[in-house]
């Protein structure tokens, strides 16, 4: 079963371009379905994450955000799905 995250991120923003090559590397080990969502477009996603991004979240549930590291989104995700 595939675990459907949800990456919040904007335009030009270099944490998040390398937050997003980590989550494809491991796409396929962790079984991850990613939604790449720009908060520019939503007034609200811009409040909510703006300070925050990259923010990878499931359901509506924070995970990560931030600089963020390969090891730390395995064990994270790998935590959340038990």
């Amino acid at each position: 079963m595939s675990t459907n995250i949800q990456f919040y991120t904007k335009h030009l923003c270099p944490l998040c371009e390398e937050a997003h090559t980590l989550l494809v590397e491991l796409q396929e080990e962790l079984k991850l379905s990613i939604e790449v969502i720009d908060i520019y477009e939503s007034d609200d996603l811009v409040e909510r994450y703006g300070l925050m991004i990259p923010v990878v979240s499931i359901d509506g549930e924070t995970l990560l955000y931030g600089k963020l590291n390969k090891d730390g989104i395995r064990k994270r995700l790998l935590t959340n799905n038990k």
